[in-house]
């Protein structure tokens, strides 16, 4: 008989715990506990977590690895403009494949130098490249400038020519409306300024001779190089650059200022109008 009832008990015990999960109360008249559902489930009910498997290794990974131990042991004159643009997107594009964008830009831009060179509305055009990456290329190039920059300052400039043809391609062949600047020099032919003095249109800078002259004497420049670019890409003096370079020098004589050239620069190259025999 006792048995009996607590087997009673025990069956009474276990309806009402299955009452409770389902939502439903306890034994009448008696007070219940609340409970979540970690009360009546314990961590071994619980279904395991799967195991993490591993991610296959992005394809570009090993690549970039490859290209940088390249780099590093043959250096940057190996490679060809979309290999080293490749690189160098590799820190602005840190999660992606760079292959198809490096060689986007190319396609649109042509070489790795126009690439640098061009505005950033045009290079957020190119897919894969937003505005944050454009920046940054602008940023490279801007670094690039300075480098050729710092090659020709406080240096005799004439000994230095191709370093300062370098420095005004880099600083003008890719600018978008034309720049009339001014290598201003001392009497050791040092450079002492460089200034952008006029922009103009994409076909048209206007010049005023006396200004040139007016600034030279205000640095004590004993001689002066001008410098401009055609958009056009064409370097090839007009006869108005002609026209207005001889009546710079003109000016410029009997005061004792020297107008060593002018040059014109291009996308693919430079003309000097000294070189032509022009001045």
């Amino acid at each position: 008989m006792c048995r009996f009832r607590e087997s009673e008990r025990i069956l009474c015990v276990r309806s009402n715990a299955r009452r409770c999960e389902a939502g439903g109360g306890g034994i009448p008249g008696m007070a219940t506990e609340e409970h979540d559902e970690r009360d009546f489930f314990g961590e071994r009910s619980l279904p395991k977590p799967k195991r993490e498997t591993a991610q296959e290794k992005p394809h570009y990974l090993g690549h970039r690895d490859r290209l940088r131990e390249r780099f590093s042991t043959a250096g940057g004159d190996t490679f060809a403009d979309y290999e080293l643009l490749e690189l160098l997107l590799f820190r602005l594009i840190p999660r992606a494949d760079t292959k198809p964008a490096a060689k986007a830009l190319l396609a649109r831009f042509g070489t790795f130098a126009e690439v640098l060179g061009a505005p950033v509305n045009l290079l957020q055009e190119v897919k894969g490249i937003g505005p944050a990456v454009a920046l940054d290329l602008k940023i490279v190039a801007a670094a690039a400038k300075r480098m050729t920059r710092g090659e020709i300052s406080g240096r005799e400039v004439l000994s230095s020519w191709n370093q300062v043809l370098d420095y005004c391609r880099a600083a003008m062949a890719f600018e978008e409306r034309e720049q009339f600047r001014i290598l201003f020099l001392d009497k050791k032919n040092v450079l002492i300024a460089d200034e952008v003095q006029q922009t103009g249109t994409v076909d048209h800078t206007p010049v005023y001779p006396r200004e040139v002259i007016k600034r030279a004497l205000e640095l004590s420049a004993t001689a002066i190089i001008l410098v401009h670019n055609h958009p056009s890409g064409d370097p090839a003096p007009s006869r108005a650059d002609i026209d207005m370079t001889r009546t710079i020098i003109d000016t410029a004589k009997p005061l004792g200022i020297a107008v060593h050239d002018h040059v014109i620069i291009g996308k693919k190259g430079f003309a000097s109008m000294k070189g032509l025999l022009l001045i």
